[in-house]
């Protein structure tokens, strides 16, 4: 099947929209473009049926029966109880979401879905809207509907929205409630729902995503509002669980993009993206729907803000609900206040930054360290003088300790870390670290032990050595974990004790700082590294010194810190390297 032969009521808007994205007469991000791509493949691939039947109902009942409560048309025109009328791109989300069925089966393919849109582009009264249509058009298997998100408070703008549009559709809440419907709104509930209609049952409730109070979920269809502020992926996948019973079930994420580069959000967004790029069969992935709307990135994460094209690559309402005169004169706010500039990115352009309160531009450590390919085994074949730091302040928690060298003027950072395995899983998810897949990529080691033994730090630098690694000297402060400084004393290290003066942290700070801008600064690739490096809250002293502390107490910096530890004692060798040479060559000058 071609998009011109797309069958249903609404195919010409979709195939057109489509058919202008594939073509270039509508700008869009390369992700979407991926993603019609995929589209169009799937329509002639013939792995899946398509029928717009139920995609056309869909859009048949949000247009009749869901009106707008707020905003005015570009020209001012106010949109209060005007209907809903879906826009192209909406409208190929629903046929996208509903159309495709496993072959001669009426079950459908997408089981889940990931809408990431900036804010201001209707996806909170979109998701309402489809909330209401999908319970109803489900209400034969007893729908059951949850809208959830972070904060109740978010969650409920959908939920009045519905409330709303039912006693706007009734003509008062009364007459709702006389015709069979049940409306609870208090602290306990808010829910909308009806025990007999359309020959089933519908259940709409709003909730705050909070998975310790929600073992006993059970629904259909769940709408997971703004899931970059989740904090735990459990928030998302407690909402998944609750609709095993069903067989056409629908989890829908949409959301903006945020300020936390190591959420769920974040690394859900970056999974959907090499789905689209790789677009190879695969028994998740053929579950899973994908619409992303952003602007377009360089090759060093850089984006052309100011750029009227990018701001509707970005903006799918472009036009519609976004003025370009506004999206205009708030980029050349955001470049002339750098404030601005980042709360301009993420919400306005969809763009993941580090957080507001981060101290280092993640993107700058990045660049630099795609720029060098070494492995462990080279590097350990080089003539590099290494040099070691330890984090062992909280052996119960992230342990950290790193290799820091320098060679043809590029700082290296070999880091690693370890966890207890006993609160691994709770920390993870409670915390949201990604302990386990730093495991799985060798960074990190599980300890079956409550607190990690020093006696396994101290063996990871033994074996380090063993590997070929000329380990100089090895930074500490000693009085955390005393058993360590010993224990590296009988290794046979040379160790010193570095206690934790922010003065003279701040020389490796400003060292690594100075590295990475440059583009001088490799950690083989190490997310573990990165995750601590977005963690880093930093506070300007008097002659520029630096204090260093995390910005927020559920995040770690404990590899960070390690690889400062590590990178000060490369320095002070340094310095008194020099001060030896001066001294031989006689040029000693007294101060």
């Amino acid at each position: 099947m071609t998009l011109a032969e797309l069958p249903g009521d609404n195919a010409a808007a979709v195939a057109g929209y489509a058919t202008a994205i594939l073509d270039g007469t509508k700008l869009a991000c390369k992700e979407l473009r991926q993603g019609v791509q995929r589209f169009q493949r799937d329509l002639a691939g013939g792995r899946w049926d398509f029928d717009a039947g139920e995609a056309d109902y869909v859009i048949r009942k949000i247009e009749s029966q869901i009106v707008h409560l707020q905003g005015e048309a570009l020209d001012g025109t106010p949109l209060r109880y005007k209907p809903l009328l879906l826009e192209p791109w909406q409208k190929y989300i629903v046929y996208n979401l509903l159309g495709f069925y496993e072959p001669g089966t009426k079950i459908r393919r997408f089981k889940e879905a990931f809408i990431f849109i900036p804010r201001k582009n209707g996806k909170t009264i979109f998701a309402a809207a489809l909330a209401w249509a999908l319970a109803m058009l489900s209400s034969k298997s007893g729908a059951s509907i949850y809208i959830a998100a972070a904060a109740l408070r978010q969650a409920m703008q959908s939920y009045r929205d519905l409330y709303d549009n039912l006693v706007h559709m009734y003509g008062s809440k009364e007459e709702a409630i006389e015709d069979g419907w049940r409306i609870l709104n208090n602290n306990n509930e808010h829910v909308i729902e009806h025990a007999d209609i359309a020959d089933g049952s519908v259940r709409i409730e709003a909730l705050a995503a909070n998975p310790d109070n929600q073992d006993s979920l059970n629904c259909n269809v769940a709408i997971a509002d703004e899931i970059h502020a989740f904090r735990s992926a459990k928030q998302y996948n407690i909402l998944r669980e609750a609709m095993k019973a069903y067989t056409n079930k629908l989890m829908i994420g949409i959301t903006t993009a945020g300020d936390s580069m190591t959420s769920f959000c974040c690394r859900r967004l970056r999974f959907c993206q090499r789905i689209l790029e790789t677009d190879t069969p695969d028994a998740y992935a053929d579950t899973l729907f994908i619409f992303i709307c952003k602007a377009d990135e360089d090759e060093n994460g850089g984006v052309d803000y100011t750029s009227p094209a990018q701001h509707e690559k970005a903006n799918p309402n472009y036009g519609v609900s976004i003025r370009p005169a506004d999206m205009l004169a708030q980029s050349l706010e955001a470049s002339n206040d750098p404030q601005q500039r980042k709360d301009f990115l993420a919400k306005s352009l969809n763009i993941y930054v580090a957080s507001m309160r981060a101290y280092f531009d993640i993107a700058e450590f990045q660049r630099s360290d795609s720029a060098y390919k070494w492995t462990i085994e080279d590097l350990a074949k080089l003539p590099i003088q290494w040099y070691g730091g330890a984090d062992l302040s909280k052996l119960h928690d992230l342990t950290a300790a790193c290799l820091y060298g320098s060679y043809k003027d590029v700082d290296i950072v070999i880091p690693h870390a370890w966890f207890p395995v006993l609160n691994a899983a709770r920390k993870a998810d409670e915390d949201n670290i990604p302990l386990f897949g730093w495991a799985d990529d060798g960074w990190l080691t599980m300890t079956n032990t409550p607190t990690t033994n020093h006696a396994d730090v101290v063996r990871w630098f033994v074996n380090m050595r063993a590997a070929g690694f000329k380990i100089a000297q090895v930074g500490h402060d000693r009085k955390f974990c005393r058993e360590y400084y010993i224990g590296m004393k009988k290794a046979g290290f040379k160790i010193i004790d570095q206690p934790q003066y922010y003065v003279d942290k701040s020389e490796g700070f400003r060292h690594i700082e100075a590295k990475a801008k440059n583009g001088l600064l490799y950690y083989l690739h190490s997310d573990a590294y990165e995750y601590c490096v977005q963690n880093v809250l930093a506070i300007e002293k008097v002659d520029d010194m630096i204090q260093y502390q995390k910005i927020d107490e559920h995040l770690r910096i404990d590899i960070f810190d390690a690889s400062v530890f590590a990178c000060i004692r490369m320095l002070k060798a340094l310095e008194r390297k020099q001060a030896d040479e001066r001294w031989l060559n006689g040029t000693n000058e007294k101060a």
